[in-house]
């Protein structure tokens, strides 16, 4: 397919429009016209970009892409050599964020509740991109705890009592701690990102609200992949997720 029908395909998929972010989204780098297979990753590391020369990869497909607000612009270093590398093979680099972590169907929040068997019923937080519901069935925070850790690879992080009995959740894949209290007020057991700050600790101690950081990685390698089989699916074209280990 052509870069142009892809890029506009999602753009509009994933309403890239309705978003403030952090950094811009949808195409990137641009690279060749045509279109036949893409690498999908979290984040548009060397390592990826390796990976996607390795395998003639056309395009890249990335949750956390560049160009981020508030840091250095200069291309330099590291930067000079990832645009290199995408520069010299002409390959182009898509990335989405926000877009990407809210989507109902294909977004991290969604494909994370999806391999948990969590019952959405409900958003909160900025620009919607916190998720309520409810487990499929009642279970102690040590035994949520351990589902997470044998689904996503990764021994979460546990603040809360082990014994508490939880039935409502709240989550935001990634960097979503700063929502804790927005999930506290929603009248969840317990709340689910992706990492913790200094103050969660202090957030689950006193409001008796059980947080589990199960990994910002762990938890946004979902969505692209998603993304990937639905470009699969809908155009034909190969599109292959590269896992680049990540213990975050």
């Amino acid at each position: 397919m052509e870069r142009a029908e892809l890029q506009r395909y999602l753009d509009t998929l994933l309403e890239v429009e309705r978003f403030k972010d952090y950094c811009p989204n949808g195409l990137q780098v641009e690279g060749r016209a045509a279109i036949r297979r893409v690498v999908c990753g979290v984040t548009a590391s060397q390592a990826l970009l390796d990976a996607a020369v390795a395998r003639g990869a056309d395009a890249v497909l990335v949750h956390h892409g560049y160009f981020w607000r508030g840091e250095d612009g200069r291309i330099t270093g590291l930067r000079k050599n990832r645009l290199a590398t995408l520069l010299r093979n002409d390959i182009s680099l898509f990335a989405y964020h926000l877009p990407l972590d809210a989507h109902p169907e294909l977004g991290n929040n969604a494909q994370l509740g999806k391999l948990m068997g969590w019952v959405p019923e409900g958003r909160f937080g900025e620009q919607d991109l916190g998720w309520t519901g409810r487990l499929s069935h009642p279970m102690t925070l040590a035994t949520l705890a351990r589902q997470a850790g044998a689904r996503l690879g990764r021994d979460p992080l546990l603040l809360g009592d082990p014994e508490r009995r939880i039935e409502r959740i709240a989550w935001c894949t990634g960097g979503a701690q700063a929502y804790f209290e927005q999930a506290i007020a929603t009248g969840v057991d317990c709340f689910v990102s992706g990492e913790a700050s200094e103050p969660t600790t202090h957030l689950a101690r006193e409001s008796g609200v059980a947080y589990l950081g199960v990994g910002h990685h762990a938890s946004e390698r979902y969505g692209v992949q998603a993304l990937g089989a639905r470009l699969t699916e809908v155009f034909g074209i190969e599109a292959e997720f590269v896992e680049v280990a990540n213990p975050v």
